[in-house]
């Protein structure tokens, strides 16, 4: 397994398993019949695509603080090898 996909995988997973558990506890308390957009009209979504698109939403925002904390944890020898075009 090459390094990208590795790294990929190290992010991924543990993102995928978070977001997992952040949209059990949100709808554990929170009603999804019972939100309302910004003008106070009811969503127009079933039940089953808000909570698609709320774990799309949390394991992107997960995925994306895993990225920049890896970007920020390397050493500036790996930033300048990744640099390298040789």
């Amino acid at each position: 397994m090459d390094t990208l996909k590795r790294n990929a995988m190290t992010i991924l997973w543990p993102a995928f398993l978070m977001a997992g558990l952040l949209e059990i506890l949100v709808f554990a308390m929170v009603d999804p019949g019972e939100l309302h957009g910004v003008g106070g009209s009811p969503l127009a979504l079933s039940a089953e695509a808000l909570y698609t698109l709320t774990f799309l939403v949390f394991w992107i925002a997960i995925s994306v603080s895993g990225i920049i904390s890896s970007m920020l944890s390397a050493s500036a020898d790996e930033v300048n090898a990744q640099m390298d075009p040789r």
